[in-house]
């Protein structure tokens, strides 16, 4: 699986995928590959996802300080 893909391609292929799979028009061997290729797409997402927080975790205060970045839901 490509890495170097972005985060919404490889989101837009997954879906594609879904919706394949949703479908119950595909034999079982492709099935199972489309499966395969869509848990390699939620790895990538996954990966992008992770590294994107810890981006925005590391937002710089006033003194150039490395700070946790925290979202306050309560508001």
């Amino acid at each position: 699986m490509n890495n170097n893909i972005s985060f919404e391609e490889s989101l837009e292929k997954l879906e594609s995928i879904v919706k394949e799979l949703e479908s119950g028009n595909i034999e079982l061997d492709h099935a199972i590959d489309k499966y395969t290729e869509a848990m390699k797409l939620v790895s990538v997402c996954s990966d992008k996802l992770k590294n994107a927080t810890e981006q925005v975790n590391k937002i710089l205060n006033a003194n150039d300080e490395l700070i946790p970045f925290e979202i306050n839901e309560s508001e």
